[in-house]
This record gives C-alpha cells, structure tokens and sequence, in this order.
C-alpha cells in the first residue's frame, strides 16, 4: 500500500542527510516544488526539516510556487546555478546527500527557440555538471535524472514510446533533454555499471499540470493567467494530442524510483517512463473544454500553429514502471483535470496556497490507498 512504502523510503532515513533537490535555473519549475511538497509535508514534521536540501536561483515571480508555499521555511537551501560545477560539488560536499534527484531545466519549447544557448547549457552541461558532482560525492547512493517525454525522436507515432526507442529532437528544447539521456546513460555505462557505485536512473514524464505552474507559453498557465484578468486566451495547436497527467503522478514514480534503487540497486537503473495510462492522452482543445466547464466565464479562441516544429502527437508505453516497478497512474483525465482548476482557483481566490497543496496531496493518497495501487507512495 502507499503509505507503506512511504513508511520504508522515509522512516528508515531518521535525521541522515538523504534528500537534495536541484531546481532549474529559473527556480519556477513547478515540478520540484511539489516534490517539495511532498516532503514538507510528509518528511519535514518528523525529522524537522533535518535531511532536506533545495539549490536553486532566488524565485522570479511573487506567484511562484515557491514563494506563496513557502516551502523554504521547513526545507534547507542555497542559492546556486546548475552550470556553476564548482559552487555544486561544494553543496554536495557539504551536504553530502545519499539521494539526489537532477530536476534543473529550461523546460519551455518556444522558450528555446528564442535562448537557445542559455537552454543547451543549463540542460546539457547542466546535466554533465550534476553527475560530475555526484561522481565526486562518496555519500550519494541515488541519483536521478528527471528529463521529458520529448527526449524521444517523434515520428507522431499513434502508440507510445518505449523506453528503448530512439532519442532526439528537432526543437532545441527536446534536443537538449535528448542530450541529457545520452550523457546519463554515458555516465551509467562508463562510471556507474559496478556494484558497489551509485545507482543511477532517468524519468521521463509526460505533460504535467498542477496548480502553481505559472510559465509562459503553458496552456494551463495561460488559461488561468486569461481567466485572472477576464481576457481571451489565444490557443496554439488546438489539435495536438498529449499524454496529460497531474504533477503528482510522475512524482510519485519518481520516489518510488528511489526506494528501488536504494533498496535493490543496478537491477533498477536506467531509463523509465511515467504517464498516463493507455487511451488517456487528450487533444488541446478537449483540454481547455474540460476547463471551461469548471471555470467561471471561459474566453478562448484558436489560432493556427506557428512555424516553429512542436510535435502534434506524443505519448508514453509505461509497461515497463506498471510491470517492474508496479506503479500505476491513481487519476484519468477527469479527475486529472478537477484537482488541477481547484488547485488554480483557490490560489486565486487567495486562499493559503501550502494548505491547498498539502490537502491534494492527501486526497491523492487516499485515493491512491483506495484504489490499491502504488500510483503513489506518497
């Protein structure tokens, strides 16, 4: 059962310094701050905040997940860039984490097209950087990389990619998470095959929505941003299809990861896939329609897509976590999409943004307990 699990990943720990989590350089990446979250308030109140380590770049936005959670209060954490190898091997050092979980990223498609250096960097020798560090780091037991479902080389297949399929990209963004697969599995090959050396795994996730996700460009964010200020959000790519799933999903696969790699070690390293089940994907505009449902006073319009590539069809096989690791997603895409307008509504209704994040959690779980699956160990 989830909380089972979650009784052996963390009780055991105590008040050893087990956890290090690496934002993106720009500290809005959403994804970490849930798993920041999850450990607020799950870990946190038994050990004190003792054990826990954030780095990241001082947060850009008053909206930011990170600011309105206040998520640095219970947490330990420095400032620092992912490209800076001698300010990280220093946190390691001092730190000295058994698992560490890689979540630094330019995470934006047409961001990348418009600060394509600034996003090989920060995903590439961001990447090169953090496993140099843990090479160098004799505490850290784990370590995963967290990349994207768009490091595989699309060929708007209608099944999902496995994990053994092809990686590339032809927009810089899915390029550089490519890259970030190569270099990961050059690091596993090369310094991490032996027993006895850190273990090592990369997910890939699919497109995560959640409240507190406020990028550019991000069809939630944006419709939410048009719903604040009552104007017309302007839709691209109506019709693309997408593998939806709440940020909690994948996070869930990502702890559940690490048990099995702390606990088991080579037999789980590699590559790993969390998405939603088979059939779950969801075009763009059945999407905002479900929103709209749920939202007072839709405005929305299509426009036609830009020149610039973004792939039409993505989705994920993951047969593999389901049959190895015997995770499986808790919501489908209703329930996917509830959790995420409640989320946005009650952060805009001014309500305490933490308590919000803690409740989902905990309804998360319960459902997740329900349904007798270890969709989470949360």
């Amino acid at each position: 059962m989830p909380f089972g699990v979650q009784t052996k990943l963390f009780g055991k720990y105590g008040n050893r310094q087990v956890f290090k989590f690496l934002s993106r350089k720009k500290s809005t990446y959403y994804r970490g701050h849930w798993i920041q979250g999850l450990l607020v308030g799950i870990v946190a109140p038994r050990t004190r905040g003792r054990g826990l380590w954030l780095r990241l770049l001082p947060p850009e936005r008053e909206d930011d997940n990170y600011v309105i959670c206040q998520v640095d209060q219970p947490i330990n954490h420095t400032n620092g860039d992912i490209r800076d190898l001698a300010s990280l091997v220093k946190v390691f050092n001092d730190t000295k984490p058994e698992i560490v979980f890689h979540l630094a990223a330019q995470p934006l498609v047409l961001e990348s097209y418009k600060s394509t250096h600034k996003t090989f960097t920060t995903n590439v020798i961001g990447s090169v950087n953090f496993f140099e560090a843990v090479r160098q780091t004799p505490s850290v037991k784990v370590a995963i990389n967290v990349t994207s479902d768009k490091c595989y080389h699309n060929n708007e297949w209608v099944w999902g990619y496995r994990e053994t399929d092809p990686i590339g990209g032809e927009d810089p963004y899915s390029a550089s998470k490519g890259a970030s697969e190569i270099i990961t599995a050059s690091y596993q090959s090369s310094f991490f095959s032996d027993q006895g050396t850190t273990n090592i795994a990369s997910a890939r996730a699919g497109n995560v929505i959640g409240a507190g996700d406020w990028s550019e460009n991000r069809i939630v964010p944006d419709y939410f941003r048009a719903t604040k200020t009552n104007t017309p959000l302007i839709i691209r790519n109506p019709l693309a299809s997408r593998p939806w799933q709440h940020v909690l999903e994948p996070l869930g696969g990502y702890l559940l990861l690490a048990y099995k790699l702390y606990q088991d070690g080579k037999t789980f390293q590699g590559a790993w896939n969390f998405g939603p089940l088979e059939g779950m994907n969801r075009k763009v505009e059945t999407l905002i329609e479900e929103m709209a449902k749920q939202t007072p006073n839709p405005r929305y319009v299509f426009e036609k897509p830009q020149d610039q590539h973004e792939a039409h069809s993505l989705q994920l096989d993951i047969a593999k976590a389901v049959n190895q690791l015997h995770w499986r997603p808790v919501m489908d895409f209703a329930e996917t999409v509830k959790r995420t307008v409640s989320g946005y509504l009650s952060d805009l209704a001014g309500n305490a943004a933490l308590e919000d994040r803690l409740q989902t959690i905990r309804s998360y779980s319960k459902t997740a307990q329900n349904r007798k699956t270890l969709g989470s160990i949360i």
